[in-house]
């Protein structure tokens, strides 16, 4: 299992475009993926309605973690996918 922690970027928070475009990155990867947000609350990140539902805004804090075989692929590509504000 690895983690780490990223701060949302984008102005607009994870609303639906980027929810979909983060869900869809996870999607291509078969280790089981999740992030931790507001203390003890954990998100499906392959499910853009729990990412959608966790409310995440612009500045908040995010811990991204990766179980499974191509765990390490997985966090590099969502972290940097979330430091690029999902291109906006």
């Amino acid at each position: 299992m690895v983690s780490q922690k990223v701060k949302i970027v984008n102005p607009t928070g994870l609303h639906l475009r980027p929810a979909g475009i983060f869900c869809q990155e996870a999607m291509n990867y078969t280790s089981k993926i999740t992030f931790r947000y507001r203390m003890d609350s954990t998100a499906n990140a392959k499910s853009v309605l729990s990412v959608l539902g966790a409310c995440i805004k612009s500045g908040d804090e995010i811990e991204i973690v990766c179980e499974g075989e191509d765990e390490e692929e997985a966090l590099q590509k969502l972290v940097a996918l979330v430091e690029n504000g999902f291109g906006e």
